[in-house]
């Protein structure tokens, strides 16, 4: 390895349009641990305007090729989930580092097999799974793991979206939309919630769902053309975790309220929330900036709980370039802590067997609504 960790980008999206271009691609380039040295797009014309809009010496069309080229050290999957698989499997057959975007694959089947494959290349993966690594997030844990509210007995979440509010879709994102490409409000929102939700408070072992499209029409803002959702765009779960405590849920896209995310935690000593409010993208726990506050006394009012100086500083990855816009923040810690586990030869940032247990747990969610019963999760 060379003291900066190069990095290649793989996307299928426009260099002006995407999360790729978005969150990855700034953080990539503002962090003193990476070189941004080659991208990947589907066609030879996206791929040189990349690489030119970028700064990146490489551009290719080809997978296996970016992947073998000696200047690549780890490969960035950012493209539709349904290539995650082509693209993860050509980086870890050249024996490179994997940083794979969430979800890991379009089944759990498939994530197993690269969690699989991962495990025989012997190299670094990392799932997109980018929440945890949020200097609030990383206190939450600490205050709830510490005791901060006593025994945890009960935890409620609400995730609304002002995603498809006004009944229109962009075109790049109306995929979402479509149940078969894994990218809808289940899946997205909640993966990265679920995730975080078991990260602060323990593993969900029972749970009941339902899944419902509430709003089944959508038009295409720049067509006019009509499509048809498939994807939920409600979903609400009701469930227990290891230690006891009773869990619900409620995750919904098309809320005409300011958007937001809150996950209150209750507890035999006090509360703690997690909340994050902004537009549709910055009030979800993964791309915003969530706050603390706190509850202590009986019928007492909520207090801000600042976060200290220990979750945001270099010990813990907290801090970022000023250059890295405000929704990328969590990638980009997430990037610091991927190139320390390579450096050092550690292993903390979440990798594929983590994201195939988030997998499993979307998995009991479809079929408990399915089925209509209670579901264990199934580790």
């Amino acid at each position: 390895m060379c003291s900066r960790t190069r990095a290649s980008w793989g996307s299928s999206a426009s260099p002006e349009r995407g999360w790729a271009a978005d969150a990855h691609v700034p953080a990539l380039r503002a962090l003193p641990e990476y070189e941004l040295t080659a991208v990947g797009t589907s066609r030879p014309e996206t791929a040189r305007e990349a690489a030119r809009v970028f700064g990146a010496a490489h551009a290719f069309t080809d997978a296996r090729r970016l992947a073998e080229h000696p200047e690549v050290d780890l490969v960035a999957v950012t493209v539709k989930v349904a290539a995650h698989a082509e693209l993860v499997d050509a980086a870890l057959a050249a024996g490179k580092h994997v940083y794979c975007e969430w979800p890991l694959g379009l089944t759990t089947g498939e994530a197993e097999g690269l969690a699989a494959s991962a495990r025989v290349a012997g190299v670094h993966e990392a799932i997109g799974l980018q929440a945890r690594c949020a200097p609030a997030i990383t206190y939450a844990r600490e205050l709830l793991t510490g005791g901060r509210i006593g025994r945890v007995t009960a935890v409620n979440v609400h995730v609304a979206r002002g995603k498809g509010a006004d009944g229109r879709t962009p075109a790049w994102a109306a995929y979402t939309l479509d149940r078969d490409q894994h990218a809808g409000l289940l899946e997205v929102v909640g993966g990265h919630t679920l995730d975080v939700l078991e990260y602060l408070a323990g593993d969900l072992t029972e749970l009941s769902a339902a899944l419902a499209v509430s709003r089944p029409r959508y038009s295409v803002a720049e067509t006019g053309e009509t499509i048809t959702a498939t994807a939920p765009d409600q979903v609400a779960l009701h469930g227990g975790l290891a230690g006891g405590a009773i869990v619900s849920v409620h995750l919904q896209d098309a809320k005409l309220g300011e958007s937001r995310t809150v996950l209150e935690f209750t507890g035999t000593e006090g509360d703690l929330a997690v909340v994050a409010a902004g537009d549709w993208k910055t009030a979800q726990i993964q791309m915003g900036d969530p706050r603390l506050r706190e509850a202590r006394e009986a019928g007492g009012p909520w207090h801000d709980l600042p976060v200290p100086d220990r979750h945001i500083g270099p010990d813990r990855h907290g801090s970022v370039p000023g250059e890295v816009p405000p929704f990328a923040r969590n990638v980009a810690r997430l990037y610091a802590r991927l190139a320390e586990d390579i450096r050092e030869g550690t292993r903390r940032v979440p990798g594929f067997e983590h994201g195939v247990r988030v997998h499993r747990l979307l998995d009991a969610v479809r079929r408990s609504a399915e089925t209509g019963g209670r579901r264990p999760v199934d580790r």
